[in-house]
């Protein structure tokens, strides 16, 4: 079936917009200075799983390879990120990436509510959601620059990581 991956990507979007978005409400009750750190916090992941997606894209499987022939821990694991890259891409930028944008988009605009109560909104609204692009966007593109300088040694860490949750057999 072709569009089995489209279904994957189309549930597991669902799933998280889901999760985020519920998780924002909540956040959206709760002290400004946390309101903050969440919103930088939920940037921040949008930004890692950005510069992840691309490193997947722009790897060198060769060498993960040869670290895998090497029983090196994490190598297999970052073979198969290597090897399956449009997808991790895919799942990283197109999934997490994007609600992480709509969720920072959200946070901010109960932060721009909270701390501007009764107030003409707009100016307010231009100028913290200038910010926020920007902090996104140069985050992304840092990211992205960083991404393809240094994919290999990324998608290795990542699979170590992954390779920390595999169970023994």
């Amino acid at each position: 079936m072709k569009n089995k991956w489209t279904i994957i990507v189309f549930l597991i979007t669902f799933i998280l917009a889901l999760l985020f978005s519920s998780l924002s409400n909540i956040l959206g009750s709760l002290n400004n200075y946390f309101l903050i750190m969440a919103t930088l916090l939920v940037i921040s992941i949008g930004i890692l799983f950005d510069t992840i997606g691309t490193a997947s894209l722009s790897c060198d499987i060769r060498s993960l390879h040869s670290k895998a022939s090497q029983k090196i821990k994490g190598s297999k694991e970052a073979v198969m990120l290597a090897k399956n890259a449009t997808k991790v891409s895919s799942i990283c930028n197109d999934v997490v990436g994007d609600i992480c944008g709509i969720v920072s988009g959200s946070l901010v605009t109960i932060l721009i509510a909270n701390l501007f109560v009764n107030k003409d909104l707009s100016i307010y609204n231009i100028i913290i959601t200038s910010v926020l692009s920007s902090l996104t966007v140069g985050g992304k593109a840092l990211g992205k620059t960083y991404a393809v300088k240094k994919s290999n040694d990324i998608i290795y860490r990542v699979g170590r990581l992954i390779s920390n949750f595999n169970r023994k057999k």
